[in-house]
């Protein structure tokens, strides 16, 4: 076998010429499952020039193997499939439905307005907020998580202590941060799930019963120092904020809006067909 295969390697590399060089007869056979036929080149082009002849070898073994057991597989469906299965039709609904799938897609990126206002997300929040309730309690918070080997605990707390005072003040912490931080939230509209926010701070510290809005502290342990400023929060089975399913919301208007497009072009596309005798329904 290690020969056969060292024998269709030899073959591969030797092959490398222009088609018109390579005859059929020439073809190696690598493999037989049944009344079907694996050939060298029904192999061209998968397995790269850079690999080394033993592992060319290896793919060229790996690649042989998979077509027989996948060969295998088929001859069994193909035994045991049902009498009554249309493959003919079923093949033309898929073909059908790809070329329909396709034009849609097609269609959507030159028709779709993706632009979303703010008045627009608003509406949409203010009709269809009792489907936003939350399933976690979730806070808006500054949060900084920082390993006590890599800076300076008194910058830290004289930036965290300055961060609302000014814009400077704020942007000077942010690239502290940046630079220091192992984790670090400091985006004053962003939503967190408390239970997230948890898992970065030593255990039992805060838990979504006891987290408090306006609830600001440090503390360290062994290897962190942790900095928290809890700004709002909103408990769980409450209607969500809009700035926290902002995301989800936006994309349920996109996909409104491509489903009204869809629905018109065919009403179209209909009325259009229908003026030129192209479409005929033959019962009442």
């Amino acid at each position: 076998m290690f020969l056969f295969f060292l024998l269709a390697l030899g073959l591969v590399f030797s092959n490398c010429g222009t088609e018109e060089e390579v005859s059929v007869e020439n073809d190696k056979k690598l493999a037989k499952v049944f009344n079907k036929m694996l050939y060298l080149s029904d192999l061209e082009g998968m397995i790269p020039s850079s690999d080394s002849p033993q592992d060319s070898l290896l793919r060229l073994n790996a690649l042989v193997e998979k077509w027989i057991r996948d060969n295998l597989l088929m001859h069994e469906a193909e035994r045991n499939i049902s009498k009554d299965l249309n493959i003919d039709q079923l093949v033309r609904d898929y073909r059908a439905s790809l070329i329909r799938h396709s034009y849609e897609k097609r269609m959507v990126e030159v028709l779709l307005d993706s632009v979303i206002t703010q008045q627009e997300l608003l509406s949409y929040y203010e009709t269809n907020k009792e489907q936003y309730q939350l399933t976690n309690t979730i806070m808006r918070c500054h949060f900084l998580k920082i390993p006590k080997a890599t800076a300076s605990i008194s910058d830290a707390k004289k930036l965290w202590k300055k961060k609302n005072d000014s814009d400077d003040d704020y942007t000077a912490l942010l690239e502290y941060a940046s630079q220091f931080a192992e984790v670090y939230m400091l985006e004053d509209s962003l939503w967190s799930r408390v239970d997230d926010i948890s898992l970065q701070l030593p255990p039992m510290t805060i838990s979504p019963s006891k987290v408090k809005s306006e609830k600001r502290f440090s503390l360290d342990d062994d290897n962190y120092h942790y900095f928290l400023e809890v700004m709002e929060t909103v408990s769980a089975k409450k209607i969500a904020p809009l700035s926290y399913v902002k995301e989800q919301a936006s994309k349920v208007i996109l996909h409104k809006r491509k489903f009204k497009i869809l629905e018109e072009k065919k009403e179209e596309f209909y009325e259009r067909e229908t003026q030129r005798n192209n479409v005929e329904v033959f019962f009442d």
